[in-house]
Formats: C-alpha cells, sequence, structure tokens
C-alpha cells in the first residue's frame, strides 16, 4: 500500500489507479470494515489525527478530483462521508524520499511520464498534506525500491 503524500497528477494512469484502490482499501481499514493491513505502516499517519475518516475521506476526495480532470470515471460514491479534516504534516524529508521512490517507478514502468516530470524541483504535495522540516518518516520503509534511507535530499 501506498498513500503518497505526493498530489495524485504525477502519478500515471497506472499508478493512479492504483491510489484510487488502496486509499480505498484504508478507508475500509480506519473504518473496521476490514481485518486486512490493519498494522500497515501507511496508516499510521492517518491514525494520528483527531478524525481518520474524515482525512481519508477527503484523502479519496483529491484522488477522485484528480481522476475526473483526466475524464476517468472513478465511483465518488465509494468515499465515506468523512466530513472536513485537519491537513496532515509531511516532513521534507519524506516527500523528497517518495518523490524519488516515484521516479525510480516511473521510469521502470512510464518513461514517458517520467520525461514528463524530470524537471520537476519540488514537487506540490497532496492537498491534505503540510509540508514541515524533518527526514524520512519513521513508518517509512528504507531501502525501498534501492531508494536509499540517507541524506533525502533538498526537495524543500
Amino acid at each position: 500500500m501506498r498513500l503518497w503524500s505526493l498530489h495524485p497528477r504525477y502519478l500515471d494512469p497506472k499508478g493512479l489507479v492504483a491510489l484510487w484502490r488502496e486509499a480505498l482499501l484504508a478507508q475500509a481499514v480506519l473504518r473496521g470494515a476490514t481485518t486486512g493491513y490493519r498494522s500497515h505502516p501507511q496508516l499510521e499517519r492517518f491514525r494520528a489525527q483527531d478524525r481518520p475518516d474524515a482525512c481519508i475521506a477527503e484523502y479519496l476526495r483529491a484522488v477522485h478530483a484528480e481522476s475526473v480532470a483526466r475524464g476517468y470515471r472513478f465511483d465518488a460514491g465509494r468515499i465515506a462521508d468523512g466530513g472536513t479534516a485537519a491537513r496532515i504534516d509531511v516532513t521534507a524529508g519524506q516527500v523528497a524520499f517518495e518523490w524519488r521512490h516515484l521516479m525510480a517507478k516511473l521510469a521502470d514502468r512510464a518513461p514517458d511520464w517520467h520525461a514528463r516530470l524530470a524537471g520537476t524541483t519540488v514537487p506540490t504535495l497532496h492537498p491534505i498534506m503540510r509540508r514541515t522540516v524533518g527526514g524520512i518518516a519513521d513508518w517509512e520503509r528504507a531501502g525501498m525500491s534501492g531508494v536509499p534511507r540517507g541524506d533525502p535530499g533538498s526537495l524543500a
């Protein structure tokens, strides 16, 4: 499961569909509607919020908005009514880590998409996220897809 801190606009079609499915699964987990993935580390930052249900609903609404902008037909009726939520802090180190991870995935899976994004120096965040100072999140898996855990880089 990967719930990107990055704006969904950066995901290739396959990545956006995967994000939609994974965020729907996260919603089910956070609402207690499934027994799988309950201890997945990607959910920690949602659980840390006062209203995890509202946070994941808002997260899904932004993914849905991106799908609409692309002419896809994701079913908005699958998003639970969670109300509005506060923004979730994400460190600059985590953003840099995720950006490198995404670019590595795109280099293999969607080289044309990768080339379009290659000039991006500071990626926009998912609308529910707010950039803060810090390194890679404790819940992140080190060494994923060959992305080193060391210095996260500067992607302010």
